[in-house]
């Protein structure tokens, strides 16, 4: 049996975008995967255990992370919605996990923040991951908690975590903001992999985006996570521009870090 940094990983979300992504990198890179997800998962490599199970159960969590070294949490609400489906999936579900965690013994999580946190901050101005929290929505909100809570049990606990804050990760930039947001899927894989082979990250924060020429983030305070991502959304840029045309310099789009979750409406009205 092959010896890797963590033996036993497991994912959450493995049925969304993101997680299905992962499970073959992962998989590769541990002796048991654990996937797991609310609706029903198909194994599709040897070394995988599927498990359906939701966040919303403090016990269904405790299980769970039962002889796991390693959490990859792509669970959740992964986009704006209802407060109380943000309270339910990312902030009761995110307590849940990192309680199963603390009772299991695990040693380190890795887990999908978002840009959001951060997501008032105007594009004119390149941040960092130590500037004050901006969200610019429910799921932002929900999102600035899941980093006070991995700080907490860092702190308290000592469990490591680091907190990705994911930008656009899709196959290609659809729109001018993506150009400089863009996270590939490859790129998105060798961050997970960086963020697990990387030693003492304590509670660490990373950017989550490619090597995009016109960045907007400066990853300065992650130097220790190994993360040398190659891909860059400026190569779409021709297709982009002439898709979309001219952008309006007032456009939400291209004005904040969050684009339009900054600036529509409440959810819930």
């Amino acid at each position: 049996m092959l010896k890797h940094k963590f033996n036993n990983i497991l994912l959450t979300g493995a049925a969304g975008a993101l997680g299905e992504q992962l499970r073959k990198t992962l998989s590769q890179n541990c002796n048991l995967l654990r996937i797991s997800d609310r609706e029903k998962l198909v194994k599709k490599f040897e070394n995988e255990e599927v498990s359906q199970a939701d966040l919303i159960s403090a016990e269904a969590m405790i299980d769970l992370t039962k002889n796991i070294d390693c959490v990859v949490h792509m669970g959740g609400q992964s986009i704006e919605g209802s407060w109380s489906n943000v309270l339910n999936s990312n902030i009761i579900g995110m307590y849940n996990l990192y309680e199963g965690c603390r009772k299991n013994n695990v040693k380190r999580v890795i887990w999908a923040s978002s840009v959001h946190t951060v997501g008032f901050y105007p594009r004119s101005e390149v941040i960092d991951t130590k500037v004050p929290p901006r969200p610019d929505s429910n799921y932002g909100l929900s999102k600035v908690f899941g980093e006070s809570l991995a700080q907490y049990y860092w702190d308290k606990y000592k469990i490591e975590t680091v907190s990705v804050r994911i930008y656009s990760c899709l196959a290609e930039p659809k729109d001018h903001r993506i150009l400089s947001t863009w996270l590939s899927y490859d790129d998105l894989r060798s961050l997970i992999i960086a963020c697990i082979n990387s030693s003492n990250v304590q509670h660490s924060i990373i950017f989550g985006v490619s090597n995009n020429d016109s960045v907007l983030i400066d990853n300065k305070y992650a130097k220790h996570i190994a993360y040398k991502p190659k891909d860059n959304g400026e190569d779409f840029r021709s297709l982009i521009e002439k898709k979309d045309g001219f952008i309006d310099s007032t456009d939400p789009l291209v004005t904040t870090h969050g684009g339009y979750f900054a600036s529509s409406g409440h959810f819930d009205d």
